[in-house]
């Protein structure tokens, strides 16, 4: 039995909770996976796994392996990323977490030249805004935009800043009362982003409270309804520049004062960080740099 090749599979079986999956990605069979994964049983005498026609499931001693597993594979990872740093020339893959929108529009183009550049490097890349533990799901680089301080256990190097813009249809704003004043706000409808940090409070001024009859966790899903002149929101940026020059939406409270969106790249603390992720590192911010002063 190939004792790192079995490990390798029941991780990742781990992560992806299916042996169809795993067998898709690894390019092998089913069957070959499972009688791995027994082997590797067999050899340390304990069940790792409960299978069911429909799931796969940790045992109490599956979770505890697992946790030992990933930190074997990731000392691994290091001292093959010893050995790229000195050739200077990084392969092997990266697992990216980004959010959603964020994924869709600035980091699309982002990282369709970083391929370019690194055509070793080999991205897995899963978009989504909900919170995720980067170490316990096994990604490399997280993305975080934030208009607070991060407090977080990983490293997180700061990329560029976005602006926020409270947006409506000019034909919402013609059919409604007017709003000059943030507090002029809590007359509208004005949607709320499900995992917004402050909730229901807007930061534009000292604060304003505000209420709608949409609560939804995608801003994409937020921005087509604003289009549809349905309502307002509090939308970032890089999500809303192409609707604002195309008079699809237009800009309230322009001068109001708003926090600026933090984009963060953040990576698990480690005694040595793989090449691969110091050199995206170095590409995300020499690239955002040309952005910003372009």
């Amino acid at each position: 039995m190939d004792k790192l090749r079995a490990i390798q599979l029941f991780v990742r079986l781990a992560d992806l909770g299916s042996f169809t999956r795993v067998a898709e990605q690894t390019h092998a069979s089913k069957s070959m996976i499972s009688k791995e994964i027994s082997r590797l049983e067999d050899a340390l005498g304990a069940r790792l796994l409960h299978r069911s026609t429909r799931n796969v499931r940790l045992t109490h001693v599956g979770e505890g392996y697992l946790q030992r597993a990933r930190e074997i594979l990731a000392k691994l990872d290091d001292a093959e990323g010893f050995v790229q740093d000195l050739q200077q020339h990084p392969r092997g893959q990266l697992k990216i977490n980004a959010p959603m929108a964020l994924g869709i529009t600035e980091l699309s183009t982002l990282f369709a030249d970083f391929m370019k550049a690194y055509p070793d490097i080999e991205l897995d890349i899963h978009l989504g805004d909900e919170d995720v533990d980067l170490v316990e799901q096994g990604f490399d680089l997280g993305f975080r935009a934030s208009s607070q301080p991060l407090d977080s256990s990983y490293v997180g190097k700061p990329l560029t800043t976005f602006r926020y813009h409270v947006c409506a249809t000019q034909r919402y704003l013609e059919q409604h009362d007017p709003i000059n004043l943030p507090r002029d706000l809590q007359n509208h409808n004005c949607f709320v982003y499900s995992y917004f940090k402050g909730k229901h409070i807007w930061p534009i001024e000292d604060g304003v409270a505000i209420k709608g009859t949409l609560r939804v966790n995608s801003v994409l899903f937020m921005l087509e309804a604003i289009k549809a002149d349905l309502g307002i929101g509090l939308i970032p940026e890089f999500l809303c520049r192409e609707a604002l020059k195309k008079g699809e939406i237009v800009e309230v409270l322009e001068s109001a004062h708003k926090p600026n969106l933090t984009l963060y790249a953040l990576y698990p603390a480690r005694h040595f960080v793989p090449p691969k992720i110091v050199q995206c590192i170095e590409f995300l911010e020499q690239w955002f740099a040309r952005q910003n002063a372009a």
